[in-house]
């Protein structure tokens, strides 16, 4: 197939470029706005290999993506980009109604002109696949079951709210119109690459450097953790058997609370790269949590399991042992982030205490 992959530049979805170019025959073209976050590094050898062209972008330029479908004539189209950091969006929502909402209209949109001007057949195998979040679920309280695909809507954020809008907008087109759209929701995810202002890539620089880690509340804030490298094997699974109209909910399994996070990443440090001045777990620094902050999230991906006949590889303990490794050994990009285009902000501050 030919994809047309948006924000293939961002944590996730450069995780997605890189098993498509190292496990299928897939070209794939990447579409980027290439903002604070995305990272160029981050595709590692698909950056240069001859199924993968980088095209900069913004998804809500319609001219340009109307030239892309014409120019490429992809096969499907996997839409990852968005901003996704939830502090941002309290502190500056209109970005996020933008790109997430505005940007899926105009993608959805495209796709659709394109769409209808295929033969019958590449009009048949044709499809849309959206990439969402668990936190348009809202929030779950300690007892209640996990979120599935059939929970109801209940965002809490602006960030998440911008992200509920985008699922509604790419339904509504396959009812619509009939475009074949898929919609896959997910929760937290950490691996190698993750911009730093996240919760487990910033607790363990910071922790590195002796800095304190702030946590919000009293840390009982519970989330469900995937490894970013199992998702995408899961995202490629969707975009290549799932069923038009459908919702899959992705998750591994892993509910922990943030407090248990930062200790597990404090002792897997200290394990490897002992720090004279003690145990790490002395830098844990609670602050005034955040507005809104949702208590839980966790998802049931039984139903996805049973119909793609996955189930994500990686346990938390092993995926965090994968993911700190690989912080330990890539100390150039961290530090040339923080210093270059990041330049600290936020990572010295309260508002770090990100998931």
């Amino acid at each position: 197939m030919r994809l047309l992959l948006t924000g293939g530049c961002g944590f996730i979805g450069s995780a997605v470029v890189r098993r498509l170019i190292r496990q299928t025959d897939h070209s794939v073209i990447n579409v980027d706005k290439l903002t604070y976050a995305a990272s160029e590094d981050a595709l590692e050898e698909a950056r240069r290999h001859n199924r993968h062209t980088l095209i900069q972008a913004d998804i809500t330029d319609a001219v340009a993506m109307r030239q892309i479908f014409a120019t490429h004539q992809p096969d499907a189209v996997m839409h990852l980009a968005a901003e996704s950091h939830v502090d941002r969006s309290i502190d500056g929502p209109g970005v996020f109604i933008q790109t997430n909402v505005v940007g899926t209209y105009v993608l959805l949109e495209a796709a659709r002109a394109y769409w209808a001007g295929l033969s019958d057949a590449r009009k048949a195998a044709f499809r849309f696949h959206h990439v969402s979040t668990d936190e348009v679920f809202g929030a779950l309280d300690h007892g209640d079951p996990p979120f599935t695909e059939t929970t109801p809507y209940d965002p809490r954020s602006p960030y998440s709210a911008s992200k509920a809008a985008s699922d509604h907008l790419v339904r509504a087109w396959h009812h619509t119109y009939g475009l074949p759209t898929l919609v896959s929701n997910t929760t937290n995810n950490y691996g190698p690459w993750q911009f730093p202002e996240k919760l487990i890539p910033l607790v363990t620089l910071n922790a590195l450097e002796g800095k304190r880690l702030p946590v919000y509340g009293d840390g009982s804030n519970q989330r469900d953790w995937i490894f970013v490298e199992d998702h995408a094997e899961a995202l490629i699974e969707i975009v290549s058997r799932g069923v038009p109209g459908e919702t899959y909910a992705i998750g591994a399994r892993q509910p922990r609370s943030n407090l248990q996070v930062v200790k597990a990443i404090c002792a897997a440090l200290d394990a490897r790269v002992p720090d004279p001045a003690g145990p790490r777990e002395r830098l844990i620094t609670f602050v005034t949590d955040r507005p809104g902050h949702d208590f839980r999230y966790e998802i049931d991906p039984s139903r996805t399991e049973a119909a793609l006949s996955w189930r994500a590889p990686h346990d938390f303990e092993h995926g965090l042992a994968r993911t700190i490794d690989w912080y330990l050994a890539h100390r150039p990009w961290w530090e040339g982030v923080r210093a270059g285009r990041y330049a600290g902000e936020r990572l010295g501050g309260v508002k770090s205490a990100a998931e």
